[in-house]
């Protein structure tokens, strides 16, 4: 009896031994399957979460789910309405996930999921019609942008925090629809033609309004940008 017993340790220390080399090889395997997943173009890595690959999920969702967070909050300036947002947009990638083609970038598709819940976040708010205003028809207009408070900064502050918080402020002065292409283009990396079919606007729309986008900012930050 008494070896049976002192034996009992050894033989849970090497099942111990097992399970934890066992729970070291599936990290790396998965290390090193993320790893390969990470050189896998975006409409390739959704083709085989369609067919069922989750891991394939995890790399999108890690690649984008930053950008595309911080375009929702600087949208809507709200961070539960942020948040309820993505979760959902994320709901409906997984839901389309076996109906996906890639006619477009991947981000393209995901954006203009994410325009399209803007557009009902806005509605559902009675928000619509100040989102729709641009007031661009001229650059003079710009001069409208600047913030007092922002002015009221010393000069000499060039802190690199300071500096973000001033763009920050200066973004939410923008029109929504300038604020969208330009957050479209810092935020998710996109060029001019896919923020056009992202947001399903003409290109030389969207160029105008990046244009009146970046004088505003410019007024706003003191020529900083």
């Amino acid at each position: 009896m008494v070896s049976m017993l002192s034996a009992l340790p050894a033989r849970t220390g090497r099942r111990s031994t097992t399970a934890l080399a066992l729970q070291f090889d599936s990290s790396r395997l998965h290390s090193l399957r993320m790893n390969r997943l990470s050189e896998m173009a975006d409409e390739t890595l959704m083709l085989a979460y369609g067919k069922g690959d989750a891991a394939a999920f995890e790399q999108l969702y890690l690649r984008h789910k930053g950008p595309l967070y911080r375009y929702l909050l600087r949208s809507c300036g709200n961070r539960a309405d942020a948040e309820e947002m993505f979760q959902e947009i994320w709901a409906s990638v997984i839901k389309a996930r076996s109906k996906y083609t890639p006619e477009a970038a991947f981000a393209t598709w995901l954006y203009r999921i994410a325009t399209n819940r803007l557009t009902d976040h806005y509605r559902k708010h009675g928000k619509w019609n100040q989102y729709m205003q641009e007031a661009d028809a001229d650059e003079s207009s710009a001069a409208a942008c600047a913030v007092s408070a922002v002015h009221e900064q010393p000069e000499h502050q060039v802190d690199i925090n300071q500096q973000i918080e001033r763009l920050l402020l200066c973004l939410e002065q923008l029109p929504a629809l300038q604020r969208q292409v330009f957050l479209l283009r810092e935020e998710a990396g996109m060029q001019i033609q896919e923020i056009a079919e992202a947001i399903a606007c003409g290109k030389e729309a969207v160029k105008s309004r990046m244009r009146y986008a970046i004088s505003r900012l410019r007024l706003c930050m003191g020529e900083v940008l």
